[in-house]
């Protein structure tokens, strides 16, 4: 599809948005990863090439196979796109792609011209929401590809880790809804928490949206508009003018089977801290084309403790913690309020709090089988 001097096709299969147009991805030394990454997220995982599998060896990425991974939206077609891209590349050069490391990245031969193909087409993009969209796409196509026949589809950890059979599903209070709104970075990320989520509260409760990927954040600002613009909170500590607390929601109002179509829809950005500020920027700049409106609601938890993942995973502040920490914490403390009581939000927080041990305990078994350390440095020492 990119044979010969690189094709600006990106816009064809990349789809436009009305909402204000992002500018965040704009060109640096290295145009096409403009997003950076934390710079320990290296670390994070273990580095470990797939084999020999090239995408050849299977099929192009089935509907089935996409939603296998934790959501029930369409197969993007950007993502699609640049599958074929990689699929083409194969046949153009005779060889097969391997994948490895972190984020299953492109090695071997084609590794070189893959990324002048990718970096020229990305140039050629003067649409910033078309710039972030291919960005995207190219990041969970290599994931996918990368991990298929390696993650566990359920619980993104190696087959030989899985901890699926640990977890034990529970039903989230009907009238709330929690949406992962994930960095494509994270996603198929070992030691991402968001999934364990859906995991437990299953992906209609707990619904994964992709940065980037338009077929799944439609499908989250539709839900949106649905329940109406007083039912969605961003769960994001102190970036309004009046920082708001979960006593500031307005919890009059029933919580049964007969109100589940307009949830409390509460927005947990699943991504490094350092990726978050795009992401936040992206959802105010959507609330306020759809409702006209400066300030998107954002609500701080009073009181949060260290989870278990900071032992592999540190925050960069004391006050900040991972996203299914964050979830607990939530569920905690609107347990504290009254139309919630004997509601069961506090076993719900405990289950949560339970599959972050077992996916820490999965991932220190692995680090000690592959002689890593089980500690992290402490990435704040002078914010307490």
């Amino acid at each position: 599809m990119l044979s010969g001097p690189a094709r600006a096709l990106a816009p064809r299969f990349l789809t436009r948005t009305n909402h204000a147009s992002t500018s965040f991805f704009q060109p640096r030394a290295s145009p096409y990863m403009a997003a950076s990454a934390s710079v320990d997220e290296g670390e994070e995982e273990i580095a470990t090439c797939q084999g020999e599998s090239g995408v050849l060896e299977g099929p192009m990425v089935s509907l089935s196979e996409w939603q296998g991974w934790g959501t029930d939206s369409p197969l993007p077609a950007a993502v699609v796109a640049a599958i074929k891209e990689m699929l083409d590349l194969e046949r153009e050069f005779g060889d097969k792609m391997k994948f490895g490391g972190v984020g299953s990245k492109i090695k071997g031969k084609l590794r070189i011209i893959d990324d002048k193909k990718k970096r020229s087409v990305y140039a050629k993009l003067s649409n910033p929401e078309q710039k972030l969209q291919y960005f995207t796409a190219r990041q969970v196509a290599c994931r996918l590809v990368g991990s298929r026949g390696y993650l566990c589809q359920k619980c993104w950890l190696p087959k030989e880790d899985c901890m699926c059979s640990r977890i034990v599903p529970c039903n989230l209070l009907h009238g709330i809804r929690f949406w992962l709104y994930m960095h494509p970075k994270d996603f198929l990320r070992q030691n991402n928490t968001g999934k364990l989520l859906w995991q437990l509260f299953g992906n209609q409760a707990a619904t994964m949206c992709v940065f980037g990927i338009p077929e799944q954040e439609e499908i989250m600002w539709d839900a949106f508009k649905t329940a109406g613009k007083d039912t969605v909170w961003l769960l994001y500590p102190n970036v309004n003018s009046s920082p708001k607390s979960v006593g500031d929601i307005n919890l009059d109002r029933s919580f049964s089977e007969e109100n589940k179509e307009k949830p409390l829809n509460f927005v947990l950005l699943d991504g490094t801290w350092s990726n978050s500020s795009a992401m936040y920027r992206r959802l105010k700049e959507r609330w306020a084309t759809i409702w006209g409106e400066e300030d998107l609601p954002c609500v701080s938890l009073s009181s949060l403790g260290a989870s278990a993942m900071h032992k592999l995973r540190p925050q960069p502040a004391w006050d900040r913690t991972c996203t299914a920490a964050a979830g607990a914490g939530l569920l905690s403390e609107l347990d504290l309020h009254e139309n919630f009581r004997g509601l069961g939000l506090d076993k719900q927080a405990d289950a949560i709090e339970d599959s972050l041990d077992i996916l820490l305990d999965a991932l220190t078994a692995r680090r000690r089988r592959m002689g890593r350390s089980i500690t992290r440095k402490e990435r704040h020492n002078n914010c307490i």
